[in-house]
């Protein structure tokens, strides 16, 4: 048997399999998205784009990558706008692109920089993400392009996505409606004797279904349900166990749909049939917390100075030293494992005013240590989108004592 010889072999090619798939959103909002982006990109005096993380890519064309261990990449110049994948994906990638796609192959390394560099050309200014390009893989870019400067554009590109579309919201909004039907699901699985792992899957089961049912053509992935009992609800992000479920635990949940790279959640504190006394002062005192902070949130307001609102409340109560992290943070696309907009949080660091368009969760929580009274974690989470004069909770899963002692 003969074979070709590896310089007979492509370094890249476009496999554009079948027709496009429907995105999650309409083409003309990947043009506006792509549109302002360029804009920025002048501002920065960039002429080629070089996008590596997943929350970049798939907010700037549709497409969501599944990497294990490979490079994707997506590039954006004056005039065209390419994601980068590997071979191992075929079509998929063209198909859930809104751009154009090139595919890299593996019989040599650095195929990928080599796609990268057919579209930017060499001796570019390259925008790149400072906060998610690796030291190797910023060593690669500057060999392969040799870029006449480099610019980050990361701060400039996750502005642009804290400030949602119409489009956006509403599919946010359905989020926060699969997260509700997760929410019911889980509570009616809640009684002794049933393991953390089994309300789980109960919750799991219930949003796929949904989301399913609400969008016919989408990719369904990523949708997950931490549910903690007891010890276990210390932090915010314990995984789950196997864990039985016994009379007066108090139990943490957190329901997690995604919807096309689109993170919602819905998080509350519950206990099983009851609640003693010093559990119940903690949980009212977390509830009215997580009123007090809601009110707060509307235009004009300030991360900070919300931040140091509700430490003021939670301090009077002598309850501070127990908060564990901030009070809330920006939604759009992100995930437990990409995606961040980190200039929208609810810290005492975080100045950015909040504006009209924006998406944002206020989840206070309180941590008291195993032995102390009233042990466990407590946390509230709603979603809510600032409007011209205030604020709308797009949640709808009731909160507190009142309807949250089951099972």
């Amino acid at each position: 048997m003969t074979t070709s010889p590896l310089t007979d072999r492509p370094e890249m090619y476009r496999y554009h399999n079948g027709e496009k798939s429907p995105l999650p959103f309409d083409p003309t909002e990947y043009e506006a998205r792509l549109a302002e982006l360029r804009e920025r990109m002048e501002v920065a005096g960039t002429t080629a784009a070089v996008f590596t993380s997943m929350h970049s890519i798939a907010y700037y064309s549709g497409f969501l990558y599944c990497a294990f261990g490979r490079p994707y990449g997506m590039v954006v110049t004056e005039t065209d706008a390419v994601t980068i994948s590997a071979g191992i994906d075929a079509g998929q990638p063209w198909r859930r692109s809104f751009c154009d796609n090139v595919t890299y192959t593996d019989w040599q390394r650095d195929n990928f920089w080599r796609a990268v560099v057919s579209v930017t050309g060499k001796n570019a200014i390259v925008g790149y993400e400072g906060d998610h390009l690796t030291l190797v893989q910023r060593d690669k870019l500057e060999d392969f392009l040799q870029p006449l400067t480099m610019v980050d554009l990361a701060e400039t590109t996750m502005r642009q996505r804290m400030h949602k579309s119409d489009a956006e919201i509403a599919l946010i909004r359905h989020g926060a409606q699969v997260a509700d039907v997760g929410g019911y699901a889980i509570r009616d699985a809640i009684r002794p004797g049933v393991r953390e792992i089994d309300v789980a899957m109960a919750g799991r089961d219930a949003m796929e279904l949904e989301i399913a049912k609400r969008f016919p053509e989408a990719e369904y992935r990523d949708i997950w349900v931490w549910f903690q009992s007891g010890i276990n609800t210390d932090g915010a992000h314990n995984p789950v166990t196997g864990r039985a479920l016994e009379r007066g635990d108090i139990l943490s949940l957190n329901a997690f749909p995604m919807i096309s790279g689109y993170y919602t959640a819905l998080e509350r504190t519950l206990f099983v049939q009851e609640c003693d006394p010093d559990s119940l002062k903690i949980w009212q005192a977390n509830v009215a917390a997580h009123k007090y902070g809601m009110s707060l949130l509307k235009p004009g307001a300030s991360c900070a100075d919300v931040t140091h609102k509700i430490n003021d409340f939670f301090a009077q109560r002598d309850l501070l030293q127990y908060r564990t992290f901030g009070y809330g943070h920006s939604f759009g696309v992100l995930s437990h494992y990409y995606g961040r907009e980190a200039g929208l949080e609810l810290r005492e660091d975080i100045d950015t005013v909040l504006e009209p368009g924006m998406v944002i969760s206020m989840e206070p929580m309180l941590t008291i240590a195993a032995d102390k009274p009233g042990a466990g974690g407590y946390r509230e989470h709603d979603i809510l989108v600032i409007t011209e004069d205030g604020a709308e909770n797009i949640t709808g899963y009731p909160y507190g004592p009142e309807f949250n002692i089951v099972g």
